[in-house]
């Protein structure tokens, strides 16, 4: 009997590898598998150089049109450069690599591209240089010199981002001034490309540490909403504001680099729905935007998902994968065997050269819809194997902690509220103009919360809810501060009597175990910490 089992076993698992190795084999020729299965993200293979790049056209009206080049030499960065808005059309970028110890003698590799009607060696500035044509005014600058001195210049990644605001990023990575030129039929994007000389070299996370004097602030930003491209604005106040012209992204950006310039915070949260799925048929341009910001800054920030993120290009773990490579990022996908992508902590370290944890932030993802809309409307809910994670992780912690020579505090961030923001017996301090669109099922975690001494909860999704609301122990003891961020993107919902869209910061101060928070505003008392309010002192949650 057990020889039999066995034997099944092995053939089992022999028949899904030839399952496995066909589709693979079929997909590699024919495409057979959908572009959301096939890897988004640019094409980067250490050890390979980018030896040629052409672009195809492929027309709904030619049953003889192809995008399909050899698959044996060619490569295509799937990504439509009309992004699905092409009336009959759809474009792709192709490229060819080759490893550097294959090249022949003969073999050519890219050192420089150029978008131009024009052929770039034709100007004086580049006199004597020799320049190959491709489609869409798409020139290269190649070289069949094998030395390592010029091999180091070598293009070794392509990748294509969209919109006139697009932004690159990642470190060593050029993006080009003039987008391909397309023409005019169905284009709604600029597409513009982008390309990396050399291998990627490591990406170390930052380690955020108190101050020298004790003291550290953290920003949170919610909803931000960004597109490809620039946006377009909901409900902006005022109305009538610059002739009433409003660019979404333009303008949320400005929005939070000025408090970041003026409050100069040393983290920031970003609490889900940065990117606008519905208006980012490219999300990896939109994620590149809120990225600059800080990065161009130095300060390190993590985020978590809401419920809008991954309903554009990308999924929530794409998303991540993307983010966590980026400079000043302190994301992580967190146990893949936990419900959710974005369950991990931040440790903020003491001042000075202390390896000790003065302030611990939970960042937990709290999904997107209702798997059970009949029993439960609305929103999905943190699952008990993430509130497991989180009480084991907590108890994990705090032997360490209490080495700190200060008091330790705990923070959480999530997206969508908890059930428990329906508490209109709370205290409140802020604004409640909208009815918080919680779980319909209470998975109990702000009661795990509270049993594991963590002080304060904040979250985002209502974009005009900002208030925070004091929930109680069973003893009726202050227990835990919900807060609300408040939307800071004008390509999200505002409204409701005429919002302008904020964004909440907390001021930590390790000397006396004290958490302030309030609120900045896009329009108004943009000078004045509106609602600020001492909610932890003494490392107890205070009413």
């Amino acid at each position: 009997m057990t020889r039999r089992i066995l034997r099944t076993g092995v053939q089992l698992t022999a028949l899904a590898a030839s399952a496995i190795f066909l589709l693979l084999f079929l997909d590699n020729r024919y495409r057979v598998l959908p572009s959301s299965i096939h890897n988004y993200l640019p094409v980067h293979h250490p050890g390979l150089l980018i030896t040629d790049i052409t672009i195809t056209y492929c027309s709904a009206l030619s049953i003889f049109s192809s995008c399909n080049l050899d698959p044996d030499k060619w490569h295509r960065i799937e990504k439509d450069l009309y992004l699905g808005k092409g009336l009959i059309s759809t474009a792709w970028v192709n490229v060819q690599r080759k490893k550097e110890e294959e090249l022949t003698l003969d073999d050519k590799y890219v050192l420089e591209i150029k978008i131009s009607r024009l052929n770039p060696g034709s100007s004086e500035k580049n006199n004597g240089e020799i320049w190959e044509a491709r489609p869409c005014g798409l020139w290269l600058r190649t070289s069949t010199r094998h030395h390592a001195s010029d091999l180091k210049d070598a293009v070794t990644a392509v990748d294509v981002l969209f919109g006139a605001d697009a932004v690159e990023v990642r470190t060593g990575w050029r993006l080009g001034n003039t987008p391909l030129l397309l023409g005019t039929s169905g284009e709604v994007q600029e597409a513009r490309l982008t390309y990396r000389r050399g291998e990627p070299g490591p990406q170390s996370k930052p380690k955020p540490r108190m101050r020298g004097d004790g003291k550290f602030k953290i920003i949170q930003v919610s909803d931000m909403h960004l597109s490809t491209g620039i946006g377009a604005c909901r409900e902006p106040e005022p109305s009538g504001h610059n002739g009433g012209k409003c660019d979404a992204d333009t303008r949320t950006l400005s929005f939070i680099e000025r408090l970041l310039d003026d409050e100069k915070p040393d983290l920031a949260v970003l609490s889900g729905d940065q990117v606008n799925g519905g208006t980012a048929p490219d999300a990896q341009s939109a994620v590149f935007k809120f990225a600059q910001i800080f990065i161009e800054r130095q300060i390190p920030y993590a985020i978590i998902f809401g419920n809008h993120d991954d309903e554009g290009s990308l999924s929530r773990s794409a998303t991540m994968s993307l983010v966590e490579q980026l400079p000043f990022s302190l994301s992580e996908a967190g146990p893949p065997d936990i419900d959710g992508v974005g369950n991990y902590i931040v440790e903020v370290l003491a001042r000075g050269k202390s390896s000790h944890s003065a302030l611990t932030l939970y960042l937990l993802d709290s999904h997107s819809y209702s798997p059970d809309e009949k029993s439960y409307k609305g929103y999905d809910w943190l699952k008990p194997n993430q509130i497991k994670w989180f009480q084991n992780t907590a108890r994990s912690l705090k032997k360490k902690h209490h080495e700190y020579t200060h008091i330790h505090m705990d923070m959480a961030f999530i997206h969508i509220p908890l059930p428990e923001y329906r508490n209109q017996k709370n205290r409140l301090v802020g604004n409640w103009k909208e009815p918080p669109t919680a779980p319909g099922f209470n998975s109990e975690f702000a009661k795990a919360l509270m049993e594991e001494n963590v002080l304060t909860v904040s979250c985002g999704h209502d974009h005009v809810n900002d208030y925070c609301s004091l929930e109680s122990k069973p003893d009726k003891s202050p227990g835990l501060w919900m807060c609300y961020a408040g939307g800071s993107g004008f390509g999200g919902y505002g409204g409701y009597g005429g919002y302008h869209r904020r964004v909440r910061f907390f001021d930590i101060d390790m000397n006396a175990a004290r958490i302030t928070t309030y609120k900045r505003l896009e329009w108004g008392e943009t000078e004045k910490r509106i609602d600020e309010q001492v909610i932890v002192q003494g490392g107890i949650v205070v009413a």
